[in-house]
């Protein structure tokens, strides 16, 4: 069901009432109801930008995941590598 409001009254003290034709009007002023939107373009906005900003910093934290773990792995055999040749020069 979609929400109604009135744009001139107080949205604590707002209730609705129905005339003979159906349409909602306030029940304080007397004026026809507006349908909210369920977005509104504000918001539509404000989560692209938001989307922009964050969406880097989570690649980018992915990455580092990924990378960490390949690189822990060069440095193991590097190192068994060095321990190796040390052992066999003694």
């Amino acid at each position: 069901m979609a929400k109604f409001f009135c744009p001139y009254c107080n949205p604590k003290y707002q209730f609705i009432s129905k005339t003979n034709t159906d349409k909602l009007i306030c029940g304080l002023c007397g004026e026809e109801m507006v349908r909210q939107s369920f977005f509104n373009i504000r918001q539509m906005v404000s989560l692209i930008i938001i989307i922009a900003f964050l969406l880097p910093l989570f690649y980018s934290f992915f990455i580092l995941i990924i990378n960490r773990k390949h690189f822990k792995k060069d440095i193991y055999q590097g190192y068994n590598i060095e321990l190796i040749g040390t052992i066999k020069s003694m």
